[in-house]
């Protein structure tokens, strides 16, 4: 359950005893982004919940088509509160995002630890740019799954081609005869306004600092959103931040080196008090 009782639709892997994380998809996915990593982090003794975002997958759109980042943290708290424990939150662009306000604007938010996978205070505007370009395009959709699969080839190069294009199913819903990404496309004006606002990079400084837990910062090695310098001003700037790249991996880390994106984390979620 999100902010003011919408309806986020979850997997789960794991045991009920398990000590809680919460894996965060970023804007345009769905919870799906985490079907590789979710039972690896269960089988290393966690118990993981990924949720799609409001407006995203099969959880419910905002009925005024507001989907500002505020929101988006109120969500996470909501959910957080509903766990009733403190988790381990994980959460990539849009999740890490809200993640960290979530931690950090909130007095005595009830979270472990956060890992933010190509998130920092400062985005490069040409990559947020190229990302924002993509989820316009094609506002008719697709014939079928396959020209769906093709456009996100072309769109990631790096990436090996998929084997199978049913894979990419998941984050598309039928709309007449076509198919088109399974999110509200009213929210690509709420991420617009937002991109890097007057005070948004304080802001986000600020929200670290005060969340007073363990954070990793997970950056893809040729991530055309989070520069190197800005990852390394960041954990300059939050004490108790660190920060890891992973090679060869763009802003859609896990999806690019799901295995090297486990590696990376694994240590830090060991040394977790």
């Amino acid at each position: 359950m999100g902010h003011g009782g919408v309806l986020l639709t979850a997997d789960v892997w794991g045991e009920a005893a398990s000590p809680p994380l919460v894996l965060l998809h970023g804007g345009g996915q769905t919870r799906h982004a985490w079907d590789r990593t979710g039972p690896r982090l269960a089988a290393l003794g966690w118990r993981v919940v990924a949720p799609d975002l409001r407006g995203h997958g099969t959880s419910a759109w905002s009925a005024d088509g507001v989907y500002d980042l505020g929101l988006f943290a109120d969500d996470v708290r909501a959910l957080v509160a509903e766990l009733g424990e403190r988790p381990v939150l994980i959460g990539a662009s849009l999740g890490g995002l809200s993640s960290l306000l979530a931690a950090g604007e909130a007095p005595g938010a009830a979270v472990r630890a956060l890992v933010l996978v190509d998130v920092a205070h400062r985005p490069d505007p040409r990559g947020v740019r190229r990302i924002t370009e993509f989820m316009r395009r094609r506002p008719d959709g697709f014939a079928d799954v396959g020209e769906a699969a093709a456009a996100v080839s072309a769109y990631l190069p790096h990436r090996p081609r998929p084997d199978d294009p049913e894979r990419i199913r998941n984050n598309l819903r039928r709309h007449g005869d076509r198919w088109v990404w399974h999110w509200d496309p009213r929210m690509l004006d709420s991420f617009e306004g937002r991109m890097d606002p007057p005070g948004m990079a304080e802001r986000l400084l600020d929200a670290a600092r005060r969340t007073g837990v363990p954070i990793l910062l997970v950056r893809g090695g040729v991530s055309d959103v989070v520069r190197g310098d800005i990852a390394e001003q960041f954990c300059d700037r939050v004490p108790h931040a660190r920060r890891v790249d992973v090679a060869d991996a763009g802003h859609m880390v896990v999806g690019d080196r799901n295995e090297r994106f486990i590696d990376a984390i694994v240590p830090f979620l060991e040394g977790i008090e």
